[in-house]
């Protein structure tokens, strides 16, 4: 099946790609309960050392520039207690982690979560880190910007490889909470 966005030789419907993903990601696919056909969601290769959005973009098309999305664990801390979540945004916007962020989870501090907490407590490869398969509970912060889009490219739980989702799709994961203003673009 040929990809919606990008140029890639191949994309997989979720379902036919178990086995090349992450565990905790797999078995998000799995249990998939949203109201876009677990069949849209889809699977591409890629190579692992093009993985970072600039690279990415320009090996694989120009047009995913404003299709990525990048998906960031988030440390929130408020006396002595640390929430993590995760955050969707825009890949050519950056996170508000100090003022949307942390206003909404109603914390003291939120920084980006240390590298070893986040692929710890995600199962995932950092530089990967997809919000499919996140721990249960967790908030999932999605920018609006990134829900109205037809398709969206996010990581896939490793370095290898992408997700391809309707915007729609994800707004319906477990624990999403679509936020206006969350990614602001670098002026």
């Amino acid at each position: 099946m040929r990809a919606p966005i990008g140029d890639f030789d191949e994309a997989i419907p979720l379902p036919e790609a178990l086995g090349l993903l992450p565990a905790p990601v797999a078995e998000a696919a799995r249990g998939w309960r949203g109201t876009v056909p677990v069949e849209r969601l889809l699977f591409v290769d890629s190579d692992p050392e093009k993985a970072d959005t600039a690279v990415f973009v320009a090996t694989y098309g120009e047009d995913l520039a404003e299709a990525s999305a990048n998906c960031v664990v988030v440390a929130g801390r408020r006396g002595g207690e640390t929430t993590l979540a995760a955050a969707l945004v825009p890949a050519a916007a950056r996170l508000d982690v100090n003022g949307v962020v942390r206003r909404h989870l109603n914390v003291r501090k939120a920084s980006f979560a240390p590298h070893e907490t986040a692929v710890r407590e995600t199962g995932m490869e950092y530089g990967g880190i997809t919000p499919f398969g996140l721990p249960a509970g967790w908030p999932v912060l999605v920018d609006a910007a990134v829900v109205a889009l037809e398709h969206v490219l996010v990581g896939s739980g490793a370095r290898r490889g992408k997700l391809i989702v309707p915007g729609a799709a994800l707004a319906e994961l477990p624990g999403a909470e679509v936020l206006e203003g969350l990614g602001r673009r670098p002026e």
